[in-house]
């Protein structure tokens, strides 16, 4: 079995675990593609063969945390903290679709409607200013644009030492002031702007989110792709 690696310590705890197993012998044939620097350090310290995702790749299964998801639709968000340059939201989101199924992991408050927080998007470092003026024109009013920096504080421009990704692309924070009603509706905005690379919302179908409270663990699984549409 092919086993997409997610990043978090909720997919840390999920590496240590299939370890622990594999050591055991109760799994066997598992190799895991990482979508992260952090993903592959966390399972080669549990014991977890390795293999290198191409496009012809066939992934089984994929588990990893997300910073948000949307209630009912379990539409995600992922990439709002991870900071290092070499780690990519296009290799993570590449990763997870390609897989024939999904799991996100979450606590409790960050499962909702009505979302707020940040949004990454990835844009060309020669005219991200161009492409941030469409995103802002995009959601006037209802959201903040900052440049993500590489070291020091965020700010509108990024500072001096604005953060460069893996793939040489700029980092927009679009951080929303108003709840964010539809992720379905803002993903679909952001693929229609031209200097937009990619972004860290995520939808998938089927996807299961396993959701931890107080109260213990829950399992969510997302409905069919056509109920998700409003009459």
């Amino acid at each position: 079995m092919v086993i997409g690696l997610g990043s978090g310590i909720a997919s840390g705890m999920a590496m240590q675990y299939i370890g622990l197993q594999l050591g055991a012998g109760a799994l066997k044939d598992i190799v895991g593609i990482p979508t992260s620097v952090a993903s592959a350090s966390e399972a080669a310290k549990a014991g977890i063969p390795l293999g290198h995702y191409e496009d012809s790749s066939q992934i089984d299964f994929a588990f990893d945390d997300a910073d948000i998801i949307e209630e009912r639709t379990l539409i995600a968000v992922i990439g709002r903290t991870r900071s290092q340059g070499e780690e990519s939201i296009i290799q993570e989101k590449t990763i997870l679709n390609a897989a024939n199924k999904l799991v996100f992991i979450v606590r409790e408050n960050q499962y909702k409607s009505g979302m707020d927080g940040s949004i990454p998007v990835l844009v060309n470092p020669v005219n991200w200013m161009e492409t941030a003026e469409e995103i802002d024109d995009l959601f006037l009013g209802d959201a903040e644009l900052w440049r993500r920096p590489s070291v020091g504080l965020a700010g509108p421009h990024g500072g001096q030492f604005p953060l460069v990704t893996r793939e040489g692309h700029n980092i927009i924070d679009v951080i929303f002031t108003s709840p964010i009603l539809s992720l379905a509706e803002v993903s679909m905005s952001l693929d229609n702007i031209d200097g937009v690379i990619e972004h860290g919302i995520i939808s998938k179908f089927p996807c299961t989110a396993v959701i931890a409270s107080e109260n213990g663990l829950s399992v969510v699984d997302n409905v069919p792709k056509n109920a998700v549409k409003e009459p």
